[in-house]
């Protein structure tokens, strides 16, 4: 195992500096804060969630062909914390109707990893170059970096919406804006939403998401 030590966060326009460990241990690149306190940066903390108004569990769509597939380019932070991993680092995910690609890098902007979904394969290429290649994202992930990504819901949930191809209960708040969603053994938080823009739909922000002892938060920095 080797052990690095690093100073490395961004905060507006300005640098400050936090102390990280970086570890290199089995082919995994694990970036583990010593501290997690900056405001700003995707940490956990108990998140604001305003009060749910109204709660409607939606079924499965009958006709998925009818759903219309969005496509989006995000640039942001997530962190990942489990029983066994954590990560903390950017992300950049480009979604297509055909193709997801999403790289995964440090908070020095190297990559970790990268991971390309499309209706064949799907590959995860390690900062090793290690390629890696599996039917299923969750099982990739979880097997080669120990945490699973739920990136069959997440393309929905990331947009403010839950996934049409599972039931799901879905809160709303008082501005009929989507606070809560519970789909697939996950249960996803919305902790906070772009400012309404007027005819642009308004987007989250940040979102927090949960299945058993994994948490993974997410903080959108660009909607591209």
């Amino acid at each position: 195992m080797t052990v690095l030590l690093c100073g490395c966060c961004r905060k507006g326009v300005g640098w400050l500096s936090i102390w990280c460990f970086i570890v290199l241990k089995t082919g995994r690149l694990t970036i583990v804060p010593f501290f997690l306190l900056l405001a700003g940066c995707a940490v956990f903390a108990p998140p604001m969630v305003p009060a749910t108004v109204r709660t409607l569990v939606i079924e499965p769509a009958k006709n998925l062909q009818d759903v219309p597939v969005a496509d989006f380019n995000v640039m942001g932070r997530v962190s990942v914390r489990s029983a066994e991993q954590s990560f903390s680092g950017n992300v950049h995910w480009q979604h297509t109707q055909f193709e997801d690609t999403i790289l995964l890098l440090s908070p020095l902007g190297q990559a970790v990893a990268e991971i390309r979904k499309n209706d064949d394969v799907v590959s995860l290429i390690t900062a090793k170059e290690e390629a890696f290649y599996a039917r299923d994202v969750e099982e990739l992930t979880n097997e080669v970096l120990g945490w699973r990504l739920p990136l069959s819901g997440l393309q929905y949930w990331i947009q403010g919406t839950y996934s049409p191809v599972s039931a799901a209960v879905v809160e709303f708040d008082e501005e009929d804006r989507i606070v809560a969603i519970r789909q697939d053994g996950w249960q996803i938080i919305y902790v906070r939403y772009f400012a309404d823009q007027g005819e642009v739909a308004v987007r989250p922000r940040v979102i927090e998401l949960q299945f058993d002892a994994l948490k993974i938060r997410m903080a959108v920095d660009n909607w591209i």
